[in-house]
């Protein structure tokens, strides 16, 4: 069966047009209850980090909603390594309007505000003046709202506490978005590449596993977004990039993932229940090679500073324990590490995990273990001041 795709279409230079869209694909069916059954058949889950099932969090806003519901499409993409919202955002807005419009029918909501980040200035205004095309009715009850440009701003309590407060920090919860947010009300909170799939689904009903978007970035020869089936592999993905040289290391996930060694990487499929039975997360689909002959211990102290740099400064977690974390490992990278920094280090990234008031020190804490297991060895030659197997190979060759 032809999965559904994304990307099909008018080349991605330029915005596809209202009529365009509606030429090619026809008008989208009208959201009803029967909308979370079929995405409950496809198996739709969320493309913003999590994999939430759709249909469940549908169902759970729709249930609370006495008609006065709210949707925030979530296109912040505070993720650094992360282009695949932006994409589709700036080539496929009328997509990501189109799921928000079914979400907003489906659960009864009066309000959809698309929470674009305000340094994606280009997904910005095609955003803005794809809304201008739709209908009077949608454009009444749709606003476009700039993101702050940090990473936690992209988080569903913080983009609701920006909406209500004009604040991008997360809240505590419970109240959870679905049973408490904008204004109080129950508020759908979904990543835009998740509600450009709920556009082709309900077209054309549960056809298949669909796709992912995935942005593959670091030492491959073409760099940017690509669109593959879901189930396919990490090797397909990567061979669609150019391919990567073997025997390096791939970030899987983005900043809140983890390190996989390339060679098995190759091998796991593009599929959120599997990579989560391993311990992984396909998150918000980035997929990062680091050659062979690059240092995994740097690449991670460099990305733990500015976890601790980009946190919401509203615990202790995070003020002190994730500085003190990256400060540790910053050290063992550039060959000055302390007397019992890496048994601070080992002991920290299992002690800092749900302990935050959000889940921001737990993507740095998840980071670091997949470090101390891919890298061991050069965690274990910086220490001893040795250089790492990184700068060994580099030297040989």
């Amino acid at each position: 069966m032809t999965p559904l795709t994304l990307l099909d279409g008018p080349a991605l230079d330029t915005p596809e047009s209202y009529d365009s869209h509606v030429r090619r694909l026809g008008r989208a069916p009208q959201g009803s209850a029967a909308m979370v059954d079929l995405l409950d058949a496809a198996g739709l889950r969320g493309r913003g980090g999590a994999a939430f099932p759709v249909a469940t969090k549908w169902r759970a806003v729709a249930q609370r909603s006495r008609g006065d519901a709210a949707v925030l499409a979530n296109g912040a993409e505070g993720e650094p390594l992360s282009a695949k919202d932006r994409l589709l955002m700036e080539t496929r807005p009328h997509l990501v309007l189109d799921g928000a419009v079914l979400a907003a029918q489906t659960v009864r909501a009066r309000e959809v505000v698309l929470y674009v980040g305000e340094d994606h200035r280009r997904a910005h205004a095609v955003m803005q003046a794809a809304l201008r095309e739709r209908p009077a009715d949608e454009r009444r009850s749709i606003r476009v709202l700039a993101a702050p440009a940090r990473y936690v701003a992209g988080e569903e309590s913080a983009a609701v506490h920006f909406v209500n407060e004009g604040v991008a920090l997360p809240t505590t919860v419970p109240p959870r978005p679905f049973e408490r947010g904008i204004a109080g009300r129950p508020t759908l909170v979904q990543n835009v590449e998740t509600l450009a799939h709920v556009a082709l689904v309900a077209r054309r009903g549960d056809a298949g596993p669909g796709t992912a978007l995935l942005t593959m970035s670091g030492a491959v020869p073409r760099r940017g977004v690509v669109e593959v089936p879901q189930g396919s592999t990490i090797g397909e993905a990567l061979a669609r990039a150019g391919g990567a040289a073997p025997g390096g290391a791939v970030l899987l996930g983005g900043y809140f993932g983890g390190w996989v060694d390339l060679d098995q990487a190759v091998r796991m499929p593009v599929d959120a229940a599997w990579l989560r039975s391993q311990g992984l997360a396909l998150g918000c689909g980035v997929v990062a090679v680091l050659p062979e002959s690059r240092c995994g211990v740097a690449e991670t102290a460099r990305i733990l500073g500015w976890l601790a740099e980009q946190s919401a400064r509203q615990c202790g977690p995070c003020v002190f324990g994730l500085r003190a974390i990256a400060e540790a490992v910053q050290r063992i990278a550039g060959g000055a590490a302390e007397s019992g920094d890496m048994q601070r280090v080992q002991r920290w990234s299992q002690q800092l995990a749900g302990r935050g008031a959000c889940k921001h020190p737990d993507g740095a804490a998840g980071l670091l273990q997949s470090a101390l297991r891919v890298f061991a060895e050069d965690f274990t030659m910086h220490e001893l001041r040795r250089g790492c197997v990184a700068g060994a190979r580099t030297v040989a060759a």
